[in-house]
């Protein structure tokens, strides 16, 4: 459904994307990750025209975005960067107003997706009366108002109370399975990412330096949070079991082992064990892994 091919660009002569691709199939939930200046902001620019490339492009369902812009993105509903509204207007005329920009004002489905949104009760007060959920909920109305086939999404969490996090997920989730959206958005929040996606790409100075499924975040060998002693016994018992030691209170043990036969087996060779805890692997630990090392590609 959309597919980012080999984005280039430079702001005064300095990278800000370096050979960026990857794909979003329909009905994918997809994360774009990175600290900030890492180049997330500029592909989603792109991707709506809105930035111009040094070179590359970005098909929405086929339609290059560079050579027919306005076809290509009758597909998108966007919330790009902080959205902006007519503060003195309510927000049913904001809408009326944004929406007239592309097309005719469609009462009927406005009303509906006000009220999905669960705006209902504050659509006709002032903008300037409602709070950054409410203003954020106003800018997810007004992305899904053309009917969109595909959402962009530039951190729509970003201030958001716990609640409103919550809300945020369940309603994105929900459309992707009452309507196979496909979604694209970027954030900070890692473990939101986690749980809302199905597969994810991290920029690290321009440069995509991972691209993969969630599901696929986990290593060869399991890691276990382990508290024993003597520490001394612990590596020679592991490797009889091809498990390894990561740190005095990590191990790592390969998946087709039965950590209880290694338990087992350090009891008996004399090693007293007080907890010993599976680790999963988390976006979190993927994240910081890939940030403290040299930039590179890799793919899952």
């Amino acid at each position: 459904m959309l597919e980012i091919k080999q984005l280039w660009k430079n702001f005064h002569g300095l990278p800000a994307l370096k050979d960026v691709s990857f794909r979003v199939e329909r009905g994918q939930i997809y994360g774009l990750l990175g600290h900030n200046g890492a180049g997330k902001s500029t592909t989603l620019g792109i991707i709506l025209g809105m930035v111009a490339p040094s070179s590359g492009d970005v098909l929405i369902d086929g339609i290059s975005v560079q050579r027919d812009r306005s076809r290509a993105l009758r597909k998108v509903g966007a919330i790009f960067e902080a959205p902006s509204f007519y503060e003195y207007l309510s927000g049913w005329q904001n809408l009326k107003i944004l929406m007239s920009y592309s097309g005719p004002f469609d009462e009927k489905l406005a009303r509906e997706v006000v009220e999905r949104v669960g705006l209902t009760k504050r659509i006709d007060s002032k903008v300037r009366t409602y709070s950054h959920g409410m203003r954020q909920r106003l800018a997810l109305a007004q992305a899904l108002l053309p009917e969109p086939e595909v959402l962009l999404l530039d951190e729509p969490t970003d201030g958001l109370d716990p609640e409103g996090i919550k809300w945020f997920r369940d309603f994105i989730l929900g459309l992707r399975k009452e309507r196979g959206m496909t979604v694209l958005f970027n954030s900070h929040l890692l473990a939101e990412v986690e749980l809302m996606c199905d597969r994810i790409a991290i920029l690290q100075g321009g440069v995509r330096v991972f691209e993969g499924p969630i599901k696929g975040l986990e290593e060869d060998k399991l890691r276990y949070e382990i508290d024993a002693s003597p520490a001394a016994l612990i590596p020679a018992l592991l490797s009889a079991h091809g498990g390894t030691v990561e740190s005095d209170t990590v191990i790592h043990l390969p998946r087709e082992i039965d950590p209880a036969n290694v338990l087992r087996d350090l009891i008996t060779g004399g090693v007293q064990v007080r907890a010993f805890t599976p680790r999963h692997r988390s976006l979190e630990d993927l994240y910081m892994e890939i940030k403290n090392q040299p930039s590179h590609t890799r793919s899952a």
